[in-house]
């Protein structure tokens, strides 16, 4: 299976903290490739990484084998690669419709806005709904789906997915899996930071598992299914 992206000896450091350490990661395209690790495993550290909000120290980042690592975010959103963040970051005071709008904007969302917007309104009905609504007063299920339409709308392929089920009730958590899938159905590459390791391992094709800035594990769910010690050591959880 071809990489869509590729990252290679990452090193990303905050002031003297070193976040990242040699973090090398491949994410093949059409697949979801989760990431899971405790708080600090340096998990939203690599996304923002790979989306140029943190500037690297050493390492590549290459997308499409193009070596983006020394690019602007906007630069990086505008190549096809979309970041939804950590707590959603919809705008509260604006509609459901005017944050789709903002998707829009980039240069290689304009030609197809029309289009993307319906398939944004196919895929979450209740955004459709609530099309005139503040976005400060969705619930938190409905601003996740608001957040990730925003990003299909920019005509990314390649989604950065921030613990999207982060305080989100159950029921809800089940329709962002299902979401989840159906984007994969429709052709997109998905690199998934969870920490909730039951929702990653049923959507994961394959999975990376972080502690304090390295990959210790990467590879199947299977094969992280079938070692015990690194699943209650790193995750504290059976799988």
């Amino acid at each position: 299976m071809t990489a869509l992206l590729q990252v290679e000896n990452l090193d990303l450091y905050y002031g003297d903290a070193q976040a990242l350490a040699g973090v090398t990661l491949e994410v093949p395209q059409g697949e979801i490739v989760a990431i899971v690790g405790a708080n600090g495993a340096g998990k939203s550290s690599l996304i923002r990484a790979i989306a140029g909000i943190e500037k690297v120290r050493s390492g590549k980042v290459l997308f499409r084998q193009a070596d983006i690592t020394r690019l602007q975010s906007h630069q990086i959103c505008n190549l096809g690669i979309g970041q939804v963040a950590e707590g959603r970051q919809v705008f509260p005071s604006l509609t459901v419709a005017e944050n789709l709008a903002m998707g829009g904007l980039l240069p290689r969302a304009r030609a197809h806005a029309a289009r993307t917007l319906d398939e944004v309104y196919a895929l979450f009905p209740r955004l459709a709904e609530r099309r005139g609504q503040l976005a400060g007063t969705l619930s938190g299920g409905e601003q996740q789906m608001l957040a990730i339409g925003r990003i299909l709308r920019t005509g990314a392929r390649l989604l950065l997915l921030d613990e999207p089920t982060e305080g989100l009730a159950p029921v809800i958590i089940q329709q962002i899996g299902k979401t989840i899938r159906a984007l994969k159905q429709q052709g997109f590459t998905i690199l998934l930071v969870e920490q909730n390791i039951n929702f990653a391992r049923r959507l994961g094709d394959t999975v990376a598992v972080m502690d304090n800035g390295i990959v210790l594990h990467a590879g199947s769910m299977q094969a992280l299914a079938q070692d015990e010690e690194l699943q209650h050591s790193l995750l504290g959880l059976a799988i």
